[in-house]
């Protein structure tokens, strides 16, 4: 029997974000903040009906409905809503508890609407991250916090502050216009990867990866590239790129909690219908003129999925890539992982060189992977002493539990 809470936190996930998308298109963007608090009482309701009576035969309906009912409630309180009770109250009642097909795609309109109203120019990007997964992804204010390892207070007034914006600017709910629209999908397709980064390396923390962000980047990522106003190659190799690399999240973590390398994952583990859905989605990107970071960041994730041990990796063809990625996105990150793919195309000395040139770059000062990186390469170069002071510079930084415990381990090997 499937549990009541169950079903709810799945609706929660999944359908909350829609029902808000709808109901605050229905009462304008300034009147967001109402529109999640009645979707939140009707999945209350649920809870408190649901176990008493049974699950209804269309659950997301029946919360749309009960929404419905208690928006109502509140326009004949809210004098800012009255003006447009007609309207309002037509709108709602044609939508409720709809089963037509053209209702979902309605839901779906919606719910894409509101994350481009989320990722308008207009709002800071830390803010646009904090509000979609608030009002698209069904996550709690904690649970964002969490996930960012910030103050739950910071999160809050992000999104307070976001939703200020919203309505001082008013910001519609609505499709950009065709001249408006490349630029905030490439808002929103930035926020989605942002989300995938944070999930699938945490900065802080005793979890390496946040499962759940990654499934919810997969879940929007998806929803983009699918949808006919925004089906476009960038959409698809980011949808890509996140498959690919999300295979592989059950390897990263061994049975003793630790960080597993590349080289030591058991590729048994990667998820190969993940991979074959990432390969035809990056099938689906090579349409179009425009190349973009994503479609090559989708590359060097296939040439990984693709090899049938580490041994196996085709290290120049991705060394080729980094080279077109640094034309596209010359970041010093971007440097760094070409260093480490040159380590094994042409052996450590060659990385060293390249890493020396950008080691000073005040964005790498406390990026973990730097001296992570350099300890590695020296130890493959002999040099025991200069490879544990990388390491111990790397246990300096922020880092997660299983990170902590990998450093550990290559000071072990370094001989202290």
């Amino acid at each position: 029997m499937t549990e009541i809470p169950d079903v709810v936190d799945h609706l929660f996930r999944h359908a909350a974000g829609q029902m808000v998308s709808t109901l605050t298109r229905v009462f304008g963007p300034e009147h967001l903040s109402l529109a999640e608090e009645v979707v939140q009482e009707a999945l209350i309701s649920a809870l408190q009906q649901w176990g008493l009576r049974g699950i209804p035969e269309n659950p997301q309906g029946w919360l749309f409905q009960v929404a419905r009912n208690r928006a109502l409630d509140q326009l004949r309180r809210d004098a800012s809503l009255r003006a447009k009770e007609p309207e309002i109250i037509a709108a709602l009642h044609e939508r409720a508890d709809d089963p037509h097909p053209a209702f979902a795609h309605e839901l779906r309109d919606d719910q894409l609407r509101m994350m481009l109203m989320c990722c308008h120019p207009a709002i800071p990007r830390e803010s646009r991250v904090a509000l979609t997964l608030k009002t698209v992804g069904g996550f709690s204010v904690d649970e964002i916090a969490r996930a960012f390892l910030t103050k739950k207070e910071t999160i809050a007034q992000r999104i307070v502050r976001a939703k200020r914006l919203i309505r001082d600017e008013r910001i519609p709910i609505e499709m950009p216009s065709r001249v408006e629209l490349p630029e905030r999908v490439d808002s929103l397709l930035e926020v989605i990867y942002l989300m995938f980064n944070e999930g699938y390396s945490a900065h802080a923390g005793d979890d390496l990866v946040r499962s759940d962000l990654c499934a919810e980047a997969i879940r929007l990522g998806r929803e983009i590239a699918m949808h006919p106003a925004t089906d476009v190659p960038e959409a698809h190799a980011l949808l890509a790129l996140m498959l690919m690399q999300a295979a592989r999240l059950p390897a990263r973590i061994d049975a003793a909690g630790e960080l597993s390398t590349l080289a030591e994952q058991d590729r048994a583990l990667w998820d190969q219908a993940m991979i074959a859905d990432g390969m035809r989605q990056l099938g689906e990107s090579a349409e179009g003129e425009r190349l973009t970071a994503y479609h090559v960041e989708a590359a060097i994730a296939s040439c990984h999925a693709i090899a049938e041990s580490f041994e196996d990796t085709d290290w120049d063809a991705i060394v080729a890539h980094y080279d077109l990625l640094t034309e596209l996105k010359p970041t010093p990150v971007v440097a760094l992982n070409r260093a480490v793919a040159a380590a094994m195309a042409e052996g450590p000395a060659a990385a060293m060189s390249a890493i020396e040139e950008i080691e000073s770059h005040e964005s790498l000062q406390n990026y973990l992977p730097l001296p992570a990186t350099l300890g590695e390469l020296c130890l493959r170069l002999g040099d025991r002493r200069r490879a544990a002071e990388y390491f111990t510079r790397a246990l300096e930084l922020p880092a997660t539990m299983p990170e902590k415990k990998f450093l550990l381990r290559k000071l072990e090997a370094c001989g202290r």
